[in-house]
């Protein structure tokens, strides 16, 4: 790989980690709505990729499911499981997906998995668990399970957009931001009263925050990374996208005080290596999974 090339995944890494702490600070110390933000959020993308958005590509069932499944459903469970959840114990959780896209794979598109992948699977599940543990109260983190379900939603989107094939990544940022506006802005209205007056009192720094996930996060660093995987194999460009947590990790501890102790750590190392085994195995769905996964974080 070009050095040029590997400067440009390590930023598009730092700019998802980045996001993730965003994300954290905007729902949990703003206070703003977790479904309003991402409904402006997604309002911002469509507005930006309008262009993009026609002619619609078929089938369109298709599309506008695949859609709601890897926007609005993920996001939306994302933010929630953010309020209560660390965005460190978030970004090793939210590696469920790759497992969950593993087996999903297997179920609608036929993969084979051999027993390197069965590994990795379990080292994963393993690991998330371990992280998503309270030892203190014995139960799982109630805003970890919203990131598990996040994960899931995104995995079923992944496999299901590899059955369609021919659409450009900013023609489907366009019907991503679209389609997911309208249900989370109706969701956002019945579910979260005052949800306008919340972000007015976040200020500037909510407007930030929403410019910065559209633009840089949703468009230039996702657009980066496609073009990136379609001069390099799969399995070299995926296994670096690991880089994302680890950054996660690193901003969430210095910056937002997360805690990590040692059963955060062993459960961040036994799942990203699990993660790195799937990566490395040659699969359908690992890089587009990988690059939605970072980027929604």
């Amino acid at each position: 790989m070009a050095l040029r090339d590997f400067a440009l995944i390590v930023l598009v890494c730092l700019i998802w980690a980045t996001n993730n702490i965003i994300s954290k600070y905007v729902v949990a110390d703003l206070a703003v709505p977790p479904l309003f933000y991402a409904a402006v959020r997604f309002a911002l993308v469509a507005l930006i990729t309008l262009p993009w958005l026609l002619p619609m590509p078929r089938p369109r069932w298709r599309l506008l499911v695949v859609a709601l499944l890897m926007g609005g459903g993920n996001f939306a469970l994302l933010f929630i499981g953010l309020q209560t959840a660390t965005a460190s114990a978030a970004a090793v959780v939210i590696q469920l997906g790759v497992p969950i896209t593993t087996v999903l794979s297997m179920v609608m598109l036929g993969e084979q998995v051999r027993w390197r992948r069965g590994i990795g699977i379990t080292l994963t599940l393993s690991g998330a668990l371990l992280v998503m543990w309270d030892p203190g109260g014995f139960v799982v983190s109630t805003g970890l399970l919203f990131v598990v379900a996040a994960a899931f939603l995104g995995s079923l989107g992944a496999v299901m957009m590899k059955q369609m094939g021919g659409v450009r990544p900013l023609q489907f940022q366009a019907w991503v931001g679209f389609a997911s506006f309208w249900p989370l802005a109706v969701l956002s209205l019945w579910l979260e009263p005052g949800q306008v007056a919340a972000g007015v009192a976040a200020g500037w720094p909510f407007l930030v925050a929403v410019v910065f996930s559209a633009v840089v996060v949703s468009v230039a660093a996702h657009t980066a990374y496609y073009g990136l995987i379609q001069r390099y194999e799969a399995n070299l460009i995926s296994p670096l996208t690991l880089m994302t947590p680890l950054a996660t990790i690193a901003l969430g501890v210095l910056i937002m005080s997360d805690p990590f102790g040692p059963r955060m750590a062993i459960g961040t190392a036994v799942a990203l290596a699990g993660v790195l085994i799937i990566a490395l195995r040659p699969n359908q769905v690992a890089p587009l999974l990988l690059a939605w996964r970072n980027r929604a974080e």
